[in-house]
């Protein structure tokens, strides 16, 4: 196959979702999408916990969620005594965050790829402490080096008491060099916490390997596990200083038990997930990655030619990535609110799901690329959005 052709669709995995067949969701990113059988067993699962709730939560509940923990720990090549299930990636940062004891005379640094509402719980963990967050640019399109060094530099030894790095950026659909990043900080004694929102199921991953104090992932994006399911991989070090956001019955085990059991939540997701895990290993793991890859760079490039975009215009992610950016033209969705307008309005007028994000003082079209995806709905969206953009009013 040529880098002019697109892959070849999977056959029949539509029929694996029960995706909306008139819309195009070319918006895996966001929230993901459940296979059949990954919904159906979580049914399963809410039939068991409401035929009788007591004996759902009562016998054995414990035992399933060290189960379901240690699965998921290996697929992600955790360990499992060191990671604890967390509903997303943002209640996680926001739980380390409460453990890292930052006081008046702390920085965290943050890079300007860091997911918004992480930003915003740095932010608020600063106001109450009196920390401080600080940003370091990093340009889209630069090289590994680059992005090392530029990291490197901005740290502050003595004064930066953590640092948050994307491994997968959202808005910008980078593969940072974390495991180098994580190096370079800890070689100063700098915690770092690595924000893998994007990797489980896209990316191979061997959590262990990156070395980082804090590692998060989640698992409802594109490992296909239902939403609410997310793994917080922590250092030896600091198990026994994470604090959970909830006091509830297993808090004296400590951490992770102390973590995972918050009385009445609805365990459903979590315990599904190893079915998701099932259903991608009974379609082919890599095949699968490889067609997502394949097919999200087949997108940009045919969004790129629609939008007069030179092929040096259209950032690469780098490996393993399969969600792709195309620029927008000057002026459009350069503020959260109209990017947000502008998704809207594009779901509305072509029926095509997408994201739309602003970085840098520039509108940013995000393409995701899954096995239920096909070429013809990237044209589909190519022939029909530069009209659009021209008729766009915010």
């Amino acid at each position: 196959m040529s880098a002019e052709d697109p892959p070849q669709p999977v056959p029949g995995a539509r029929l694996l979702f029960s995706l909306d067949p008139a819309v195009s969701y070319l918006n895996h990113g966001s929230f993901g999408a459940l296979p059949i059988s990954v919904q159906r067993a979580q049914q399963r699962l809410r039939d068991e916990m409401d035929l009788n709730p007591m004996r759902f939560f009562g016998v054995g509940l414990l035992d399933r969620i060290v189960h379901t923990r240690r699965h998921l720990a290996a697929f992600l090549g955790a360990d499992p005594d060191g990671s604890a299930l967390t509903t997303n990636t943002t209640a996680a940062v926001s739980l380390v965050l409460q453990s890292a004891g930052l006081g008046p005379s702390d920085e965290v640094l943050l890079t300007d790829h860091t997911y918004g509402a992480v930003a915003m719980a740095v932010r608020r963990e600063c106001r109450r402490t009196g920390a401080t967050a600080r940003t370091v640019a990093v340009p889209l399109g630069a090289s590994g080096p680059e992005i090392i060094s530029r990291v490197r530099i901005a740290l502050r030894p003595g004064r930066t008491k953590l640092l948050i790095i994307d491994q997968v950026t959202s808005a910008t659909a980078t593969l940072l060099p974390v495991r180098e990043i994580v190096a370079a900080a800890r070689s100063q004694g700098i915690p770092v916490f690595v924000d893998g929102a994007h990797v489980p199921g896209m990316v191979p991953v061997n959590v262990s390997e990156i070395g980082a104090d804090f590692w998060v992932g989640n698992l409802h994006k594109w490992a296909w596990a239902p939403r609410g399911t997310s793994l917080l991989v922590v250092a030896p070090e600091w198990r026994r200083r994470i604090d959970p956001l909830v006091v509830s019955w297993e808090h004296d085990q400590g951490f992770p038990l102390s973590v995972e059991f918050q009385g009445t939540l609805d365990y459903s997701p979590w315990l599904s997930a190893p079915a998701a895990v099932f259903a991608m290993r009974t379609l082919g793991l890599e095949a699968i990655r490889e067609h997502n890859v394949a097919l999200a760079a087949y997108g940009q490039r045919v969004l790129g030619e629609a939008l007069d975009l030179a092929p040096a215009e259209l950032p690469d992610p780098g490996p393993g990535v399969s969600m792709r950016i195309v620029p927008l033209p000057a002026g459009l969705a350069t503020t959260i609110p109209e990017a947000h307008a502008l998704r809207q309005h594009i779901a509305d007028k072509l029926a095509v799901e997408t994201q739309v994000n602003a970085w840098g003082g520039r509108g940013l079209l995000r393409l995701s690329a899954q096995i239920y995806n096909r070429p013809e709905e990237y044209h589909h969206l190519a022939e029909r959005l530069p009209g659009l953009l021209n008729a766009w009013h915010w």
